[in-house]
């Protein structure tokens, strides 16, 4: 793969697409790697004691490394 952690990189493809940011996280069994602030989805968290609310948490999901490309 082409891409490590910590390289800055700029999306190519997708609704995050010119969108630049770094890599968290690299995962090389399935070619795809976690950018910081792309591809970001919401995320509902269910109550975990009585009393307590659930929240709505912002998750990064990985991409496929494809359709990204280093910046220099």
């Amino acid at each position: 793969m082409h891409i490590k952690k910590d390289d800055k990189v700029i999306v190519l493809t997708g609704k995050d697409k010119g969108k630049t940011g770094t890599v968290t996280k690299s995962i090389p069994q399935d070619n795809k790697v976690v950018v910081s602030g792309v591809n970001v989805l919401k995320v509902h968290q269910k109550a975990r004691k009585s009393g307590e609310k659930g929240q709505i948490i912002d998750k990064t999901m990985p991409i496929h490394a494809s359709n990204v490309r280093k910046v220099k």
